[in-house]
């Protein structure tokens, strides 16, 4: 174990103090609650590093109707190999018992366009109203990006809400290997496939290339449209600008059998019946000349939509028996409501192991998706005397930091200023692969309670920032530090303060729980429930959701690494109040 003394200066308790601040009211009654003020006199400052055990735990199929409106589309690749994503929607009408032509003598439709929005926010808007758009959901990260080949077609497979099997109204689970359990396949799928239509004139209208791909880029739709005046008025044109996406226009025929022609019928009455007439769509994702990119698409906004955008004629005849033709401009949406299922296809070239529980390993694989987590043992909790089987090394810990009496704390020792976990980046063993490179290393792993399936406690008191989610939790589970603390510099390490957490196993007598390690794609989504893994054995397994999304891995030093110096460990910054609290 490594100990260094510090001395206490006035900028290291202006430190200590703002740290308090920053922690809820809980955490300052703790050292109220805890201390005497007459005993508090030792100001020094102390720091130990302990050991860990960490192991790689390789996934199944993982849990991916998340009930969260975001959807995976595309490919990623990186030193695992390559994840194609692809993905089925139900779909919903924004009306029931939908009124079309009505009185009207005719109806046409003009056009149908189908919206996916990727996350996006506005950046600057310049004096010709150009907009720069800021897309941090398109992987990997670019000035440019290569297209996808996308196929769309009519969803056959009747997704339900709840399992059968399972207990009354428990939700149905859906994998990402497109089965709803180890003995039911979602298939099949692919029905009439939808037919893009290809307009030159509007090429900055859609996304669809002139190769028939997907075009994938951060820039907006401008939308005009011009009507004509009547009797002799000028014409008017709109202008709408709509954000970074997905836009294609589809062909009307299926549209107007499907949708137009079913008015006043049963199967538009209501959600029931049209979820069972009508099952939703199925995107299915491909490569273009071997190469693609990785979206995470908004589908919950009520920007991802289908419009039929469509005009009616009404013939009336005035006093004198003239015709007197009215033409009016309709449109009617279906939005990706309901079941959102991603299908995840591995094409790895590197096998991740399963780790050694009891050891630890070298190394630490992390990858999103239908890939891996690692388990964390903080302490080793083996025994150090073997002739005292009720001491180990968690035990031996928490003896030197407080008091207990019949089991239950007591009084403290050491006062626990900040603990962090240190995990360095295997970069040696990610610059084997020529798919390696800074912007393919995730910014943020997420640490949680594996038994219990939450986060920390740190997590709760830290603070949120839900219109930059890169700067929220950022105390906690501080981002990956690189190289000049640049955004193109390579990965050093990721350390995570869990001092509230360590606080409980000592002050609230908390379980030493096994934590948890993931790539997280968005740490503010970590409070929702965790994803099941697909097991074999019948064994209840789950991963963040929050992984299941991102496409992304890295490789990290475990504590079995051959470099010592980059071996992960749990340091301990804390104040002596016992005379010989210091000797170790």
């Amino acid at each position: 174990m490594k100990k260094n003394k510090l001395a206490l200066n006035f900028a290291v308790l202006a430190l200590i103090v703002m740290s308090f601040i920053a922690c809820d009211s809980d955490f300052n009654n703790l050292e109220s609650d805890v201390l005497n003020s007459g005993v508090a006199t030792n100001f020094d400052i102390l720091n130990n590093n302990y050991d860990v055990i960490t192991y790689s735990n390789t996934l199944g199929p993982v849990q991916t109707n998340n009930g969260i409106g975001l959807s995976t589309l595309g490919l990623y690749d990186d030193i695992y190999g390559r994840v194609t994503s692809s993905f089925v929607s139900q779909v919903g009408l924004s009306s029931y018992s939908p009124t079309f032509l009505g009185n009207a003598n005719e109806l046409q439709i003009d056009s149908v366009v189908l919206t996916l929005p990727y996350f996006s926010g506005v950046t600057d808007i310049d004096e010709d109203n150009n907009i720069t758009y800021n897309v941090d959901s398109i992987f990997p990260e670019g000035s440019s990006y290569s297209p996808i080949k996308l196929s769309i077609y009519e969803n056959n497979y009747f997704l339900r809400d709840f399992d059968p099997s399972a207990e009354f109204n428990e939700a149905q689970a859906y994998f990402s290997n497109k089965t709803a359990s180890t003995s039911e396949a979602i298939a099949p799928l692919e029905g009439t496939e939808l037919i893009f239509i290809d307009n030159p004139n509007d090429v900055d209208h859609v996304s669809l290339n002139s190769l028939g791909n997907i075009n994938i880029n951060k820039q907006g739709f401008i939308l005009t449209q011009t009507i004509e005046g009547e009797d002799g008025e000028e014409d008017t044109t709109t202008t709408t600008y709509a954000p970074p996406g997905i836009r294609l226009k589809l062909d009307h025929q299926f549209w107007q059998e499907k949708i137009i022609d079913k008015e006043g019928e049963a199967v538009l009455s209501n959600a029931n019946n049209f979820s069972e007439y009508f099952r939703g769509l199925y995107f299915k994702a491909e490569a273009v000349n071997n190469d693609g990119s990785y979206l995470i698409l908004n589908t919950n906004s009520s920007n991802a939509n289908i419009t039929i955008y469509y005009r009616t004629t009404t013939i009336t005849q005035d006093d004198d028996g003239e015709d007197i033709i009215t033409e009016e401009r309709q449109n009617f949406e279906l939005n990706f409501s309901g079941n959102k299922i991603n299908f995840l296809e591995n094409n790895f070239n590197v096998s991740i192991p399963n780790g050694n529980e009891n050891t630890g390993d070298e190394r630490l694989f992390l990858k999103g998706g239908e890939g891996s987590v690692a388990k964390i043992k903080l302490f080793n909790g083996e025994n150090i005397d073997d002739d005292d089987d009720t001491m180990n090394t968690f035990e031996d810990w928490k003896n030197k930091f407080v008091e207990t009496e019949n089991g239950k704390f007591k009084s403290i020792k050491r006062l626990v200023n900040e603990a962090n976990l240190v995990f360095y980046v295997d970069q040696d063993y990610l610059s084997q692969s020529g798919l390696y490179g800074p912007e393919r290393e995730p910014d943020r792993l997420y640490i949680y309670d594996v038994e219990n399936q939450i986060p920390l406690t740190d997590f709760f008191v830290d603070v949120t920032n839900n219109s930059l989610p890169y700067f929220s939790k950022y105390n906690h589970l501080g981002p990956l530090q690189r190289e000049g603390d640049e955004s193109t510099g390579e990965g050093i390490k990721y350390k995570f303060r869990i001092t509230e957490h360590i606080n409980n196993l000592l002050i609230n007598d908390s379980t030493n729980v096994e934590l948890g390690i993931s790539v997280s794609l968005n740490v503010n989504l970590e409070e929702l429930v965790q994803q099941q893994v697909q097991t074999n054995d019948g064994s209840e397994l789950t991963v963040p959701i929050s992984s299941v999304l991102s496409p992304r891995g890295t490789v990290l030093h475990g504590n079995n690494t051959a470099d010592e110096s980059k071996r992960v460990y749990l340091e301990i910054y804390y104040t002596c109040l016992d005379e010989d609290c210091d000797d170790e």
